[in-house]
């Protein structure tokens, strides 16, 4: 192939990448209610969404995406939310071999911290939980939780602060969710048979309804467009900032930000319980640096 003819080839690339960059569009125009409509309401760029013992609800984007970063503002329900979860979280389609990319929050008796669970899920195998407590009141405003995902690596921020960090060891065996579009979605939904005390502390129904406000969607992502979104959300093209070089890997500064969260917050890590080996075996992520 001559210069000319890859440079053209480069700049369609390009261009058919910036046409899959889906930016600022707002919750009523990116998202719909996909169950518990009646416990659900959609107003411009608000959500909410209510559980109460006839139901939960949920929502999901109209889109899939392969990379970029997917962001909620989120007001966890208040008050005594023991047994309830709230989830902010990325799922592909194929139900079996289902990539995924989890924000959880367990609910907790009035007075005692939520839990910020998150796990990934690559080809239908999960079991990769890490869990936090916030270092702030998540029921009392708004609070920010991005999900950015790019070919090296995938990062769980709070407030811009980076929580978790999952890399891209593919080239070492290790599976990476790369070929498959994943949507967005959100629910709000019962699970005192695990969430709270590991499903001792069951739902409070006197305190229903239970309500978490959500708020201020953005998908700054590639649109999954079928198994060719695969080279072209991952080619390095300006248009694809999050194939930067900056994003690669995290800085010195973001660095020392997710160390002080772990240092502090972290309450539980899979790959230090040992009662999750695998043939007696630690993940083998788990022996590579995850920043």
């Amino acid at each position: 192939m001559g210069i000319l003819q890859a440079l053209l080839v480069a700049l369609f690339i390009a261009a058919i990448a910036f046409d899959q960059s889906f930016v600022d569009a707002s919750i009523s125009k990116s998202m719909y209610v996909n169950w518990g409509a009646q416990h659900t309401a959609i107003s411009g760029d608000d959500l909410q969404l209510v559980l109460d013992q006839t139901s939960g609800s949920g929502a999901q984007s109209k889109r899939a995406f392969l990379f970029g970063s997917l962001e909620m503002l989120i007001k966890l329900v208040p008050g005594n939310s023991a047994g309830t979860v709230t989830a902010y979280y990325l799922s592909s389609s194929t139900m079996n071999i289902r990539d995924e990319i989890d924000f959880e929050f367990l609910g907790n008796i009035s007075g005692q911290p939520y839990i910020i669970h998150t796990n990934i899920y690559i080809h239908g195998i999960g079991s990769k939980e890490q869990q936090f407590h916030p270092w702030f009141d998540p029921t009392a405003d708004f609070h920010n939780y991005t999900i950015h995902w790019n070919p090296t690596e995938v990062v769980w921020y709070v407030d811009s602060l980076p929580i978790r960090v999952f890399r891209n060891y593919e080239n070492e065996g290790i599976a990476y969710p790369n070929k498959q579009g994943m949507r967005v979605y959100t629910s709000l939904w019962n699970a005192d048979n695990w969430a709270t005390r590991g499903g001792l502390v069951k739902i409070d129904w006197n305190s229903a309804p239970f309500i978490a406000r959500l708020h201020n969607f953005r998908a700054r992502a590639c649109k999954w467009n079928g198994p060719v979104s695969i080279s072209q959300c991952a080619f390095k093209t300006p248009a694809n900032w999050w194939t930067s070089p900056t994003y690669s890997q995290l800085g010195y500064a973001k660095m020392g930000q997710m160390k002080w969260v772990r240092d502090h917050y972290m309450i539980y890590d899979y790959c230090r319980d040992t009662t999750k080996t695998l043939n007696g075996q630690m993940p083998p992520e788990c022996f590579k640096p995850q920043f």
